[in-house]
């Protein structure tokens, strides 16, 4: 992939809710996107994930979607810091769009349940709320970045939030066209994001939904777990 000029073949994933592609960050009270990071990073939901205890592992695999190769991550029902047993569920999709140029691929950011913002390392109480919230969004590595409106605000992106949560809004545009409730959509172009700018407000998101990838095999869930092709 080429992404912002650095073309890799491999990432660095970490279970705290994003992909880095210099080297590996264990940094578990995320930061702000919107500087240079000094290393490229995808975050779909930057926070202190903690699969100790109940919860499920961070688990990755490839398979095809619409055609195309694809890599996924999926936290799927993972805990907090430390060992909470409250979940969050959320995937990052990347596709393979070497039919238009070399590098080029789209990536999804997928929201099935979002119910804690931080880790109690990071100042929240013992329902995973408030202290330092998570962060979404991406950056070259140089301060070329998208945050999404309510990064870092306690409360922003939770199901509870009915006009900024996660599951309730979209953004961008799918390759396959399927707008759906908790559904980020980018695509990568000559190692350029396409549309990167202006930053959207919450009211204009629209609508969303979510992937899971189990081995080879990659399909996407809308919501109430109802298959589609």
């Amino acid at each position: 992939v080429n992404f912002f000029g650095n073309t890799s073949n491999q990432l660095y994933l970490s279970n705290n809710g994003n992909v880095q592609f210099n080297f590996a960050d264990d940094t578990y009270t995320p930061f702000s996107l919107t500087g240079a990071t000094g290393n490229p990073i995808i975050a779909p939901f930057f926070g202190d994930v903690d699969t100790r205890g109940p919860g499920n592992p961070t688990m990755y695999g490839t398979g095809t979607l619409g055609g195309h190769n694809a890599f996924a991550v999926n936290w799927v029902n993972v805990g907090v810091y430390s060992e909470l047993p409250i979940y969050n569920t959320f995937q990052l999709v990347m596709i393979d769009r070497s039919d238009i140029a070399a590098g080029d691929f789209d990536f999804e950011f997928n929201y099935e349940d979002i119910n804690w913002e931080a880790g109690q390392a990071s100042g929240s109480n013992a329902l995973g709320l408030g202290g330092v919230s998570a962060h979404v969004g991406f950056n070259s590595g140089t301060g070329t970045f998208f945050e999404l409106p309510g990064s870092g605000v306690n409360g922003a992106f939770l199901d509870t939030n009915s006009v900024s949560g996660l599951i309730h809004n979209q953004l961008g545009t799918p390759f396959d066209g399927a707008n759906l409730n908790g559904r980020y959509d980018w695509g990568v172009r000559n190692g350029d994001v396409v549309g990167l700018n202006p930053v959207p407000e919450p009211s204009t998101y629209g609508i969303l939904g979510c992937v899971v990838v189990c081995g080879l095999i990659t399909s996407r869930l809308c919501r109430g777990d109802k298959a589609r092709a």
